[in-house]
């Protein structure tokens, strides 16, 4: 029996979810409900995957954890100097609010495996972003010299001889919600005879 068609409305309200989720950077400190983020996680894990790896790894990083995270993120930004006023508020709002994903790879000694395994990763956190999108909750994919740092390791739980740290994926109800120009689709996209 094949399975019958997605309805025009269904598909239509997909694209349109595609189209509207958005990178958040300032955040509302209401915290995201458990539910809306197990559903998301859940969406992340039925991401493609070549072979079968399931390389992806999601750590759900409570209060005191992110506190502690910050407080390193904080001491990394400020090794050219101190931050002044303002550079210490913006670092504030962007990191205080939000709620926190680590999400990391399983590594693998194989080239190829690794860089496939790397795509699903991606895939998933496209999924965990868009089921977040769909329930109102905005993120935030980051990436950088934080998650790098043995620390970060060491306070997310990850194992760093086993996983590499992919992002870090801050979430939340956004305060403001960018609206970035996007090139226009014939710049980025060709038809080959």
């Amino acid at each position: 029996m094949s399975t019958p068609p997605p309805s025009e409305q269904l598909s239509s309200a997909l694209i349109n979810l595609i189209k509207s989720r958005r990178t958040i950077h300032l955040y509302q400190a209401t915290a995201v409900e458990e539910h809306i983020v197990d559903e998301a996680i859940s969406a992340a894990h039925f991401a493609p995957n070549h072979k079968l790896t399931w390389p992806w790894r999601f750590n759900c990083i409570g209060p005191e954890t992110k506190s502690q995270i910050n407080a390193l993120a904080l001491k990394m930004k400020a090794t050219n100097g101190p931050l002044d006023d303002d550079q210490l508020d913006l670092f504030n709002k962007k990191r205080v609010n939000p709620q926190l994903i680590v999400v990391s790879q399983v590594r693998s000694e194989n080239s190829v495996q690794s860089k496939e395994d790397y795509a699903a990763v991606s895939c998933a956190i496209q999924n965990l972003s868009l089921t977040f999108a769909a329930y109102g909750v905005g993120s935030k994919w980051s990436t950088g010299s934080m998650t790098k740092h043995p620390i970060a390791y060491e306070l997310a739980g990850v194992d760093a001889e086993c996983e590499e740290i992919v992002g870090f994926i801050w979430y939340g109800y956004a305060a403001k919600t960018p609206q970035p120009r996007r090139p226009d689709l014939d710049q980025v996209y060709r038809r080959v005879p």
